[in-house]
């Protein structure tokens, strides 16, 4: 039987539960080139952010640069599927949001990720956001809501098609009994930019992004999709508090690596990433940005990876969302 060169790549390195003698050994000479970050999305928003402040830190823990890679494409599964398919040598990781636990519902995949993508931790969390230009003239969701029935078809701009803002927009729609038209975008910081030149005047966006135009008073944001006000946030109803029962939903961003990666690689990796959310500056910068830090372990990680990908599953169903 032949195999493939990702097979006997798996193969060599192991996918035993405890790292051997020869992974230790490995991940002690680790890194010894540069390292990809690949970031499925375009640069500018949280999830990019989020990559540069990693990479730096473990550039500086290891003494070797990682590289943050913005590949895009194909609803944003172009990089992950990159990584799925990259040797699993600790040499490329994937930094994304849920969207991982969205795409096997959303598009027809070339890879598992439950199969191809290793979990290493869940860094930060985040509300997804309704946001609207000041020169729609609405301050609250009451508002909001009587302009959107008096001019059904409003268009709203998300970073994608098929992701948790994505069926953020949806689920508002369903409950309030709205429609909006969808204008999916290739990124946050793409959407940012045509929604603060008042090119598109509603945007369901993560909260990182927004926060800076927030704070200068050119967008306001009605309501957060967390069970509870993000930090930084405070002024912000969430949806269930607008009325909007059960739409919950956090946004996270993770980091993943090829499966079959060295486990004594990726829990070095994990550590240090955990290291970092530590820090009480990071944590008052990234709580600044209405980011929660979060850590923890790879298993953790997976459990709420596959939690969302059956989530994701139930509520696109349920809500008819097509992408394809």
């Amino acid at each position: 039987m032949k195999l493939s060169r990702r097979r006997l790549l798996h193969l060599a390195t192991g996918a035993a539960a405890l790292p051997t003698t020869s992974q230790i050994a490995w991940a002690q000479s680790w890194p010894s080139r540069p390292v990809r970050f690949i970031v499925p999305v375009v640069a500018g928003g949280s999830t990019d952010v989020m990559a540069r402040l990693v990479a730096e830190h473990l550039s500086r823990v290891f003494g070797l640069q990682f590289i943050v890679d913005n590949r895009t494409g194909a609803g944003g599964t172009a990089g992950m599927d990159a990584v799925a398919k990259s040797a699993p040598d600790g040499y490329t990781f994937l930094v994304t949001t849920d969207r991982v636990a969205s795409a096997p519902h959303a598009f027809k995949l070339n890879f598992d990720p439950i199969k191809d993508l290793a979990p290493i931790l869940t860094i930060t969390r985040q509300p997804v956001v309704l946001a609207v230009h000041q020169s729609l003239g609405v301050v609250s969701i009451a508002e909001f809501l009587g302009l959107a029935k008096a001019r059904p078809g409003m268009t709203y701009a998300t970073a994608g098609v098929g992701i948790h803002q994505h069926v953020v927009g949806e689920w508002f729609q369903h409950l309030a009994g709205i429609k909006l038209a969808l204008v999916p975008y290739r990124g946050a910081g793409q959407v940012i930019n045509d929604v603060i030149a008042g090119h598109v005047k509603i945007a369901v966006l993560g909260s990182t992004p927004l926060l800076p135009h927030y704070q200068a008073g050119t967008l306001r944001l009605l309501a957060q999709s967390t069970a509870a006000r993000a930090p930084g946030l405070s002024e912000v109803p969430t949806f269930e508090e607008a009325g909007f029962k059960g739409l919950v939903l956090d946004q996270w961003i993770g980091v993943f690596a090829p499966t079959g990666t060295p486990k004594a690689i990726t829990a070095r990796v994990n550590t240090e990433i955990n290291k970092m959310l530590v820090a009480p500056a990071v944590r008052e910068n990234l709580e600044q940005q209405a980011l929660e830090p979060v850590g923890g372990t790879a298993e953790e990680a997976d459990r709420l990876f596959r939690g969302d990908v059956e989530k994701y599953g139930r509520l696109m169903k349920e809500l008819n969302i097509k992408t394809e």
